[in-house]
């Protein structure tokens, strides 16, 4: 097994009310990008919180590198850059004097990597600092974090108040930090972009994990789906009735099938037999996977959580 960069074993930071987050078990891998998704007030932010040491659990531990997240918080942000949910900026002027005393505080002296992110997000580092907008914070916290070039990144909902074409050159960075083997915690609300970068994929809900899934696994499914149209109704029929296949009617002439991997050249070979218009693969996606744990969930406890 890879060496394992963050681990949360019963995890329990309890506010009352059902508020708070709740034997929470997290393995990260070395070089992995793994994501944590869920909805606002799911307890993503209170369990990265615990991870970073700002908060002391109630009961279960967290630790960074084999460092206790609480007692050894200081020895984990050396190998660790972090962006918050919420930024909150010392009083300088412009962002060029932040990410300067950044850069002091981090030892930096190639600003060529840093010079590279605020290219690639489009930032203006002269800008004022308290007069920036959520998405100049935003950006600045970014380079702000990655600029130290550190082994772990630990990402509390980095992409908030980016807009579609920044979101995208902020998800080319972080496939630039895997490349070089880092690994990357990061929490989102927005399923598209968890599933474009990340390997793996933890789901939470009201402090309560509900899924782990393997992205590569959803990319690759063993069982696809299919929605085959024929030319004629008749030829569907003729289809249903003959073939070795889960497949249900969904109108006049359209089929859905459902197939397995290793039955698919048998499936083709079939289907050239047929006057087919239209053929789609149905792929399911992390939202709709997560929807599924939801529901899976609500299920078994009820809708108390």
């Amino acid at each position: 097994m890879r060496d394992i960069i963050i681990k949360t074993s019963g995890l329990t930071k309890d506010y009352g009310k059902k508020r708070g987050v709740f034997d929470i078990d997290l393995e990260v891998h070395k070089g992995e990008v793994f994501g944590f998704v869920g909805t606002n007030g799911s307890g993503k932010t209170t369990t990265i919180r615990s991870m970073m040491g700002f908060i002391r659990p109630n009961s279960g531990v967290c630790a960074v590198n084999g460092l206790d997240s609480w007692t050894q918080s200081a020895d984990i942000m050396k190998n660790v850059s972090y962006v918050p949910g919420e930024i909150a900026f010392p009083a300088l002027k412009t962002g060029t004097e932040f990410l300067k005393t950044q850069a002091k505080y981090l030892g930096v002296t190639d600003f060529g990597y840093m010079n590279h992110v605020i290219e690639l997000l489009q930032l203006d580092p002269t800008a004022n600092l308290k007069r920036m907008s959520k998405g100049m914070k935003q950006k600045t916290a970014i380079v702000a974090a990655l600029m130290g070039e550190k082994e772990v990144l630990v990402l509390d909902e980095p992409t908030t108040g980016l807009d579609p074409l920044m979101r995208e050159a902020f998800l080319q960075l972080i496939r630039e930090e895997k490349q070089k083997g880092h690994t990357v915690f990061m929490s989102s609300h927005i399923f598209e972009e968890i599933e474009a970068v990340c390997d793996r994929v933890a789901m939470i809900r009201d402090g309560h994990i509900i899924d782990t899934a393997s992205l590569y696994d959803l990319r690759h499914p063993s069982v696809k789906n299919f929605v085959v149209k024929f030319e004629r109704e008749p030829e569907k029929q003729r289809f249903l009735e003959t073939a070795a296949f889960r497949a249900e009617s969904k109108d006049a002439a359209s089929c859905a099938i459902v197939c397995k991997i290793e039955q698919l050249d048998a499936l083709f070979h079939l289907l050239k037999d047929y006057q087919i218009v239209d053929l789609q693969e149905n792929h399911r996606s992390l939202q709709q996977q997560f929807m599924s744990a939801y529901k899976e969930e609500l299920t078994q406890n009820g809708n108390n959580g």
